[in-house]
């Protein structure tokens, strides 16, 4: 299993899905049935769509995580408790107790963040978008989430605030830090856009507006404007 998918690409933009993918190697047993793979506990639905179509409209380059956040989450630090979940969203991950942490850093985690490290010395991208998609409700229970989209950022808002701005422009239900904040959860982007003063934001999609064809290449279509127009605006930044 290689570390990452890599689509090829030029220009100012660098997408990246970190929960791309389901796929959980045929050594490790993560203890659950099968079908909660295909929930959103184990993959962010629709989001590997929407990431390839922009790539695609826009010939950027990108990077697909090819393992499941079940068997290690890509998007959380190497000391984060839920870097191996035991439980998400009130399901059990039995083979995940005890399971070795640093083990699974080595193989997977470190992997594709010096591959997208790679891709940013390659390409030397202007902005880097990270493309995510939430449930509509928690299973353990939360208020319906009625966003669309939400727009996700730490602190540096550069990109975000622009982002914002053109999707309330257009229309969308739109998400200010929702359905959670950057400011807690955003270690992608803080390692690699932050740190080395890219802009940088993460989009969130609602999952059901994404889960098939058309509607990812619906909001992908909306979404490629948005990025190109924040890429330009930067070109002297």
């Amino acid at each position: 299993m290689h570390e990452a998918d890599i689509l090829s690409g030029s220009g100012p933009i660098l997408l990246i899905c970190d929960h791309a993918s389901n796929a959980v190697p045929s050594d490790i047993d993560l203890g659950i049935a099968a079908a909660l793979l295909d929930k959103h506990i184990a993959i962010d639905i629709g989001a590997a769509a929407v990431t390839r179509a922009l790539s695609a409209i826009l010939g950027a380059p990108a990077i697909l995580a090819t393992i499941s956040r079940l068997v290690i989450d890509l998007h959380r630090a190497a000391d984060h408790p839920g870097l191996v979940p035991v439980e998400s969203d009130g399901h059990a991950i039995p083979g995940n107790v005890g399971a070795d942490r640093a083990a699974r850093i080595a193989r997977f985690h470190a992997p594709y963040h010096r591959a997208l490290a790679g891709l940013i010395a390659k390409h030397q991208p202007r902005l880097l978008a990270s493309i995510h998609s939430f449930t509509p409700a928690l299973e353990t229970g939360s208020m319906p989430r009625p966003w669309e989209i939400g727009v996700l950022y730490n602190r540096d808002t550069r990109a975000a605030r622009q982002a914002i701005a053109q999707f309330e422009q257009a229309g969308v239900i739109m998400g200010d830090n929702q359905p959670y904040s950057g400011r807690v959860l955003n270690m992608t982007l803080n390692r690699h856009g932050e740190a080395n003063g890219i802009r940088s934001f993460a989009i969130e999609l609602r999952n059901d507006l994404i889960d098939h064809p058309a509607g990812a290449a619906r909001w992908a279509g909306m979404i490629a404007p948005v990025l190109s127009a924040i890429a330009e605006s930067g070109q002297a930044a």
